[in-house]
Parts: structure tokens; C-alpha cells; sequence
């Protein structure tokens, strides 16, 4: 048994919405949440769906309400059709391109282009198909570094989700010592299964990839792989000023650090945060309200 509940508000509304969502630690994850604009023609006006296993019980619609600081909308509820509720949550995701990549969902085709680098990822419980601005801003930075030269010889990629920005480092850079990590538990079998998928192979040694859950970079096996030429941190803004320190740390001199989750108008705050820990501004793009940083640690002389 499926259900909806559904809010239409503005889009800043909308948006304000999934942020206090993605920084809420104690958030059911039976409760799958998305946002998007209802119509091309109409960009500012925004839908909030959240997608329950069972009837929403009024615990559930009072947390939904409670992501909208400034009184929420009318809540909807409608139950659906017996279906993989997870996967409505992200059929309609479509196909896009960043860069030389292009990631879609297994509903859609691969691209038999030259020079194109192909990435299935289904919906799951993990985020990261791509779709979101941030991801598509990191793979386009990513492709962007490797046109400017950049050499990658071990990357780490935290709140790695679903595994493609990792995927994409290793595409980029073949020989990579590749590790990957995620606060979250369930990434765990996501990752193992979109790397079989993709091709991926899975394990320590140069060209594979080391999955492990880990709050931020607080883990033996992160610590034991460092220091690394790439790191790559597409989280949230609060965590990012937090990390600075780390990041900085587990940089060698000189190495690129790729950072995005953050709104154009937080940039300043991250930035000021990174620039404490002598890690300075190499590029910088937006997509969308987004900004995607490339920094590098400044190197020794």
C-alpha cells in the first residue's frame, strides 16, 4: 500500500522545504521527499510530494508541516496504486547531460555518441541520479577540471549517495585509488549494486572503488587512504563550513577540493569558511540557485 501527500506552494517555499528536510537527522526514512516546478510556463510555482508506505499518520503530515517555517500549505493525501512507492517517488526523472556525461534512469536509452560517458543509475532510496542541479554543476565541474589538466591519483568522494560522482571521478581519472563514503547506511547496497551496473569494479587497489559509511571524515579507512589530490563533497552548506578543517587536511598541497549543496547565497559563508584553511577559489559555476566550487589547498613553498 502507497501514498501521496501533496503541497503547492512557491518555489522558494518549496525549496526551503527540502533543505530543513535534508538537515533533518531524526527525518522517518519511510518517507521519501521531492520537489519540483508543476509546469515549464509556470517556474515559480512548485510542488512538495512525499511518498509513505503506509496511510500518513498525523506524526507523519505534523513533520511534513513542520519543514515549512512560516505555516504550511494545504497537505493533500491520496493513496496510490500498488507499485514500488520508492520508484514513484523518481519516474519521472529525465536524462541529462553534464559535460561528457550523461546519466538517466534504466528507462531510458543510452546515448551512442562519441566521447560520451553513459551512466544508468534507477531511483532508489539514496539520492543522486543526477537530476539535481547540484550533482549535474559536479559532473560538469569535474569534466571541466580534467580539460584544464588536472592529474587525479586518489579521490574521496563524501555523501557519495547513489556512487555516480565517484563513478565520474573514476571514468575521468581510470587509475584513481577511489574511495567513497556516506553518512547513511543504505547507500551501502546503492552503491554496490549501480557500480555493478556501471561497470564499476569495487575493491582497494588503484581503478576500483571502497565503499564505507562514514559522518563526514570520521573513519579509520578515509584517514588510512589520505591524503588525497580530489575531494568532493556535494552534501549541504552547514556540513561543508563545518568539514573545512578536514578537508584542508586531507588535502595534499595543491589538491582540488569540489564542493556543491550550497545556495548561491551561502557561497560567501563556505567560502570565507574554506579560505580560513588555506584553501582558495580555483572555479566556480551555477546552476540554476546552485553553486559548484572548485578550491585547491594552497600549495607549499
Amino acid at each position: 500500500m502507497s501514498w501521496k501527500v501533496t503541497a503547492h506552494a512557491p518555489r522558494p517555499v518549496v525549496e526551503g522545504a527540502l533543505l530543513l528536510h535534508e538537515d533533518a537527522f531524526d527525518w522517518d526514512p519511510e518517507i521519501v521527499i521531492a520537489g519540483s516546478e508543476i509546469a515549464e510556463d509556470k517556474p515559480e510555482d512548485w510542488v512538495l510530494e512525499a511518498w509513505l508506505p503506509r496511510k500518513p499518520r498525523k506524526a507523519d503530515l505534523a513533520a511534513i508541516a513542520a519543514l515549512f517555517v512560516d505555516g504550511a500549505p494545504e497537505l493533500a493525501t491520496e493513496k496510490l496504486p500498488d507499485a514500488d512507492w520508492v520508484t514513484l517517488s523518481q519516474q519521472d526523472v529525465v536524462p541529462i547531460r553534464a559535460g561528457r556525461f550523461h546519466v538517466h534512469t534504466p528507462e531510458y536509452p543510452a546515448l551512442d555518441e562519441p566521447g560520451v560517458i553513459d551512466f544508468t543509475v534507477p531511483a532508489s532510496q539514496a539520492f543522486g541520479t543526477g537530476q539535481h542541479a547540484t550533482t549535474a554543476g559536479c559532473l560538469a565541474m569535474l569534466d571541466a577540471m580534467k580539460q584544464r589538466g588536472t592529474v587525479v591519483r586518489n579521490g574521496l568522494d563524501v555523501g557519495t549517495g547513489t556512487g555516480l560522482l565517484a563513478f565520474a571521478a573514476l571514468s575521468l581519472w581510470p587509475r584513481m585509488l577511489a574511495t567513497a563514503s556516506d553518512i547513511d547506511t543504505v547507500c551501502v547496497p546503492v552503491v554496490e549494486d549501480n557500480a555493478q551496473a556501471n561497470g564499476i569494479a569495487l575493491g582497494g587497489r588503484a581503478g576500483q572503488l571502497a565503499m564505507t559509511v562514514a559522518d563526514g571524515l570520521d573513519h579509520p579507512l578515509i584517514a588510512a587512504r589520505g591524503p588525497y589530490d580530489l575531494v568532493i563533497a556535494n552534501i549541504l552548506a552547514g556540513p561543508l563550513i563545518a568539514l573545512a578543517p578536514d578537508f584542508a587536511r586531507a588535502l595534499v598541497p595543491g589538491g582540488s577540493l569540489v564542493l556543491a549543496g550550497l545556495l548561491t547565497t551561502q557561497e560567501r559563508a563556505v567560502r570565507s569558511a574554506c579560505q580560513r584553511h588555506g584553501l582558495r577559489l580555483a572555479a566556480r559555476l551555477v546552476n540554476g540557485d546552485w553553486s559548484i566550487l572548485w578550491l585547491r589547498r594552497r600549495a607549499v613553498r
